[in-house]
């Protein structure tokens, strides 16, 4: 793994894609430009996210979620849990999620979107993953790591056809690789073939900044992003957005900077009220901190003030992560199995595992599931 800045290693500049279309309808009601520091736009957050809910409460609902499991692997404690943890254990253990949700447009036309559909056997390539397996013993790495399913065989699953897929949605592209997923415009040796597109017709809808920042990594940007998997992914499969856009009745997506500059959240209006979701912290105690008993979290937020515990494998712009999670904090609906806690859906869930004492979450949500 190296962590020296790599050179560029594909030509995505602002002028390329300005030339790309976007998708989605503006919400303006999460405009954030204001004069002043990180408390002033700390304040703007709440502001706006208030405004907001009331608004998202009657843009509709989507016809359906269901939620799908990856794969259960470990994550190191002091990322997943800040600075707040009180754990021996270095590791804990995260389950990633994909989401599909549907819709149809006002025309009657049938959307379906996959958030989180991470290619999990590309993914190991990440360079922080790659060196952490190679310094793990196989059988210690099969018994911490468990695969519960594919993007396609879910898919299979629920019925949906490949070329089905209208939309591919990430909160941040952290550790993954698209190539299988939209096709590369060349042969690729580590996959020994040309790509064709698995989902032919889906569009990747990403932050502008994201792209424009993978282009030029940075130090604490390069052991979490695979750049050159995107060297000959064909640039008009993205749709790249400045900011929150309403994308169908109930579904948004919000931009929520910090974690990566270009980080954006997943907000859903259900049968059970809002829903965000992301992996700006990874169980919903950590917007509650004060609720919480994994060791250390509630004295923590006491002793500091500090409202929220932050997923902090990278600190690209700490505050704006904090406003961020502040903002779909104040977005959320309460849990209805536990209203002390919100109807925050962490991309990657904080999971018991006998081996990763101190890291039992209070409380997991497991899934989002909504039928209209």
């Amino acid at each position: 793994m190296t962590l020296l800045n790599a050179p560029p290693t594909f030509n995505w500049t602002p002028a390329t894609l300005t030339d790309l279309p976007t998708v989605g309808e503006p919400i303006r009601s999460l405009d954030r430009d204001v004069e002043g520091g990180p408390g002033a736009r700390l304040r703007a957050a709440r502001e706006a996210g208030l405004r907001f809910r009331s608004e998202f409460a009657t843009s509709g609902v989507p016809a359906s979620v269901v939620t799908c499991d990856l794969v259960t692997l470990p994550y190191p404690t002091r990322f997943g849990l800040f600075r707040a943890t009180k754990a021996l254990a270095p590791f804990l253990s995260i389950t990633n999620r994909m989401l599909v949700i549907r819709w149809n447009d006002s025309d009657g036309r049938p959307r379906v979107l996959l958030f989180e559909p991470s290619d999990v056997e590309l993914g190991r390539k990440t360079p922080y993953f790659a060196e952490l397996l190679r310094r793990t013993p196989k059988p210690v790495a099969e018994m911490v790591t468990t695969i519960h399913g594919t993007v396609l065989g879910h898919l299979t699953r629920l019925g949906i056809r490949p070329e089905e897929v209208d939309y591919i949605l990430f909160d941040h592209l952290h550790t993954q690789d698209l190539r299988r997923w939209i096709g590369t415009t060349a042969f690729q040796d580590d996959l020994g073939k040309h790509t064709e597109a698995i989902f032919p017709n889906a569009k990747v809808i990403v932050q502008r900044d994201e792209l424009l920042g993978m282009a030029n990594l940075h130090p604490l940007q390069t052991p979490w992003y695979q750049p050159a998997a995107y060297r000959d992914v064909p640039l008009e499969a993205f749709l790249p957005i400045d900011g929150s856009v309403l994308l169908g009745p109930g579904v948004a997506i919000i931009k929520t900077p910090g974690h990566v500059f270009g980080n954006q959240s997943l907000v859903l209006n259900t049968s059970t009220g809002i829903w965000v979701s992301s992996e700006n912290v990874i169980a919903a105690e950590c917007l509650t901190p004060e609720h919480s008993r994994l060791p250390g979290l509630a004295s923590w937020s006491r002793s500091w003030q500090q409202e929220v515990i932050l997923n902090a494998n990278t600190i690209e712009t700490t505050a704006d992560q904090y406003n961020s999670i502040i903002l779909e904090k104040t977005i959320a609906d309460r849990a209805q199995a536990d209203p002390r806690f919100l109807q925050f859906f962490p991309s990657s869930e904080l999971t018991p595992l006998w081996t990763n004492p101190g890291t039992s979450p209070t409380f997991r949500h497991f899934a989002i599931t909504h039928s209209a």
